[in-house]
């Protein structure tokens, strides 16, 4: 019988609302122009012209809002969804690399997106993008990482398309012995 593993969650957390800053432009250049054409419409038709970049704001708020990561002991859950939840998880000993950008409008907002290369099928890329903390983050996924590795006694092979090691392709062994 295998024992259950007490699985701690490390860190949560979701992208910053900076991400919407193109999106509530837009917006506020739409409301400008509809402020520009009260003069030649009727009034009914210019709150009906707010309502509309008002509540695409309010959606691309609530959509950043519903996607959010959790980095646990042993595994990443990626959930988002407003009306209809997806949740995508990755096994920590399937990170293969991990690395961090900060362009200059993150790093005057205090930013940063971490992005990882997995050897999972379903999400063999993530991005967790505009989050606080992302050194800091970045830090703690790379010693989890290896701590889950150890402990499962899984190690990264370099193979190419020959079967002989090169930086090409990688792929994840498990030592276990079934």
């Amino acid at each position: 019988m295998r024992s259950v593993s007490n699985e701690t969650t490390l860190w949560k957390g979701s992208s910053s609302q900076w991400l919407n800053l193109g999106p509530f432009l837009i917006a506020l250049v739409l409301m400008a122009g509809v402020g520009v054409a009260a003069v030649h419409f009727h009034l009914a038709w210019i709150w009906a012209l707010l309502v509309i970049p008002l509540a695409y704001l309010g959606w691309k708020a609530l959509d950043l809002r519903s996607r959010f990561f959790e980095l646990t002991s042993e595994r990443i859950r990626v959930t988002e969804g407003v009306l209809n939840q997806k949740i995508d998880e990755i096994e920590l000993y399937r990170v293969k690399d991990i690395s961090m950008e900060r362009p200059f409008w993150m790093r005057l907002t205090g930013l940063a997106s971490v992005s990882l290369q997995t050897s999972d099928r379903s999400l063999p890329f993530l991005t967790i993008p505009a989050i606080p903390d992302g050194v800091e983050l970045r830090e703690l996924l790379r010693k989890q990482v290896e701590t889950v590795r150890d402990s499962k006694r899984v190690r990264e092979l370099d193979m190419d398309d020959h079967h002989e090691p090169s930086d090409i392709e990688h792929e994840s062994i498990d030592l276990h012995s079934s």
